[in-house]
């Protein structure tokens, strides 16, 4: 079985536009968790165009209270992002190579150039006893300097897949990511998901074994005005269980 992890920000930056706590971030994870969603996802970003540092604290207080929910929090390893981790402790971080002006996640990481740097990033989140994720292009030359690094879970970056579904190129493309998920499955990483994800290419791309985790927030929430969420939650917890 597949979790759901809700990503808020769309929530967040709606909220914004606003300038006053409606809606609120708090308020929506309640409903979605209610509906069975089992994760929240968020991702500060430096210039909080969206989610607040504030939000990660509130969600933090507020999923204490509801066990067996996961708050998966991402972004760049800055040091303001590391200590939200080291304070919120959140059950799962989400490593991204964002700049700090970046519109959204694009890539992943490159162990190859990046990897001493993200190495000691990880050990200092580990040691905070909270599990590590890495987000990763579906290159197979990434897999294993991941695990050397001491990340315990990758999330794939399927902005590719979510291009190439429903066109001749999709089977090729969805092969690529089955042969690194299954790589790092091998040596001992779970395996993530998420971008541009949505009710009608979920399924295919769960058909690869082994998928822990998506995260989805843009299209859910689309989906979400336009069919409502009970349904649009009922029918991804039916996928990510099927």
């Amino acid at each position: 079985m597949t979790t759901l992890s809700v990503n808020l920000n769309k929530i967040a930056l709606l909220r914004n536009s606003r300038g006053r706590d409606y809606p609120n971030v708090v308020e929506f994870a309640g409903k979605f968790i209610s509906l069975g969603v089992e994760g929240i996802t968020i991702h500060p970003r430096p210039d909080e165009r969206h989610v607040k540092r504030r939000d990660a604290y509130d969600l933090g207080a507020f999923l204490a209270d509801h066990p067996g929910i996961e708050l998966n929090i991402e972004g760049y390893p800055g040091e303001d992002f590391l200590k939200i981790i080291s304070e919120v402790r959140p059950h799962q971080c989400t490593l991204v190579p964002d700049a700090d002006n970046q519109l959204t996640s694009d890539h992943g990481w490159n162990f190859l150039e990046q990897g001493a740097f993200i190495t000691d990033i990880i050990a200092r989140i580990n040691d905070w006893g909270v599990r590590t994720a890495v987000f990763l292009d579906p290159d197979p030359a990434q897999v294993e300097p991941a695990a050397a690094a001491g990340s315990r879970r990758i999330e794939l970056y399927t902005e590719a897949y979510a291009k190439a579904w429903g066109s001749p190129a999709q089977a090729q493309v969805l092969a690529g990511y089955r042969e690194v998920a299954l790589l790092a499955q091998l040596a001992g990483l779970g395996v993530n998901a998420g971008h541009d994800l949505d009710l009608e290419n979920l399924p295919d791309f769960l058909a690869i074994p082994g998928i822990l985790e998506v995260s989805i927030g843009h299209a859910l929430t689309v989906e979400c005005l336009e069919q409502g969420m009970p349904a649009v939650i009922q029918r991804y917890l039916e996928i990510c269980r099927g």
